[in-house]
């Protein structure tokens, strides 16, 4: 996707052939006659996956007469599945999500148990997969499959020309908020990518006392949150807002991630010219990765179920895999091993040849990186966050 859309996205009755699996688990059948597959994508995760995906189609019409696209926001799509599970008619076959949706839907059971049921479908997985990105994986409990992956952030961006000397740490941040307020904002983390991984970054660099625990071992991120919001005008309900208001100058700073920073300067959401700074604190500098997942919701038909697994062992092999260089989007992007970037296809080496920046790979090599938090966890850290901090200040 080459326009502003690519960022600004990004008791039941069920069939009970896929709620459990046979003590020897294995794949159902590939169907007899092509299916018709529906997808939605809840974290923008078309913008990388797509052609990969319709690429599968064309490759097996024997298997997909076609497939249908739907985006929705991430906080819609476990009410929207529940309904269509206790009504007994589920026209959702695969959910395309970041960490957010795919834990609500643990949380409430939504998900086909995909390993081990159907490892016979994902052989070495665990072995094939970069280590960041096996730290990611396995939180989801076998209910989904990670597909892209990225070290992530915090990063800040800011406007070299409008901030001369870029804070380099929180104290920094915080002091140049407060002698410039409403210039520096972030998104809402339950919206955003940026948002959230800065959420979850402040326990560490801040030194929490757990950073897995928002409830008990936050003292210190959430006190810094709150006076970091006394210069914060509102928080945009996405991140395609922010990258808009910075890319017209409105704010001169905002927090982001790799992908973020090199996707909307290639649209041209952003200048080119702007730059970005790591965000350490008094514990120094830790990644908090990101990724993007595969879950197929519980009440879909066997015949789809057997098409889907078969898409997704698809897309972890490393022709599909090195098209999610993309145009930055997610950079790196590539959940398994031994995927370079002369693997992509031209147009994405030459976007990263020309706006990704040569010092992510120092800084990918050279600093730890800890998975985000999951489920029940990350739930309660954003209605932690919305009630405490974002409250009267969200807007869409």
């Amino acid at each position: 996707m080459g326009s502003i859309a690519k960022i600004v996205f990004c008791g039941a009755l069920v069939g009970a052939a896929v709620l459990a699996a046979p003590a020897e688990a294995a794949s159902p059948p590939l169907p007899k006659s092509p299916q018709l597959i529906n997808i939605i994508d809840v974290g923008g995760q078309l913008a990388l996956t797509q052609k990969a995906i319709e690429k599968y189609g064309k490759a097996h019409p024997e298997l997909v007469s076609r497939f249908s696209f739907t985006k929705a926001p991430a906080p819609e799509l476990a009410g929207k599945i529940k309904a269509q599970q206790n009504a007994g008619r589920v026209d959702i076959d695969l959910v395309l999500s970041g960490t957010d949706a795919i834990s609500a839907g643990i949380e409430q059971n939504l998900w086909v148990k995909l390993l081990p049921d159907f490892a016979d479908k994902f052989p070495n997985l665990e072995a094939n997969y970069l280590p960041g990105a096996l730290k990611m994986q396995k939180p989801t409990e076998g209910f989904a499959i990670e597909v892209v992956y990225t070290p992530s952030g915090p990063l800040t961006e800011y406007a070299p020309d409008r901030v001369k000397d870029p804070p380099k740490t929180t104290d920094e941040l915080l002091a140049w908020c407060k002698a410039h307020p409403n210039r520096f904002l972030y998104a809402r983390p339950a919206n955003s990518g940026p948002g959230r991984t800065f959420l979850q970054a402040l326990p560490y660099l801040l030194g929490d006392s757990n950073p897995k625990d928002p409830i008990k071992g936050w003292d210190k991120t959430w006190a810094y949150l709150k006076e970091l919001n006394s210069c914060i005008e509102y928080y945009p309900t996405g991140t395609g807002i922010t990258m808009k208001e910075f890319g017209e100058g409105s704010r001169d700073m905002t927090v982001t991630m790799m992908g973020w920073d090199i996707n909307p300067r290639v649209l041209g959401v952003v200048p080119k010219s702007a730059e970005v700074q790591k965000l350490s604190g008094p514990k120094g500098f830790t990644w908090v990765s990101d990724a993007q997942y595969m879950a197929i919701p519980k009440g879909t038909s066997q015949e789809k179920l057997a098409v889907v697994l078969d898409l997704i062992a698809f897309m972890l092999k490393p022709e599909q895999q090195a098209m999610t260089y993309d145009e930055g989007y997610f950079y790196p992007g590539p959940a398994v091993k031994d995927v370079p970037l002369s693997l992509a296809p031209k147009e994405s080496q030459d976007v990263i040849k020309e706006f990704g920046r040569p010092e992510y790979e120092k800084l990918m090599a050279d600093n730890p990186v800890e998975a985000p938090l999951f489920g029940s966890a990350l739930i309660a850290a954003f209605h932690k966050w919305d009630e405490e901090i974002g409250a009267a200040k969200i807007k869409q």
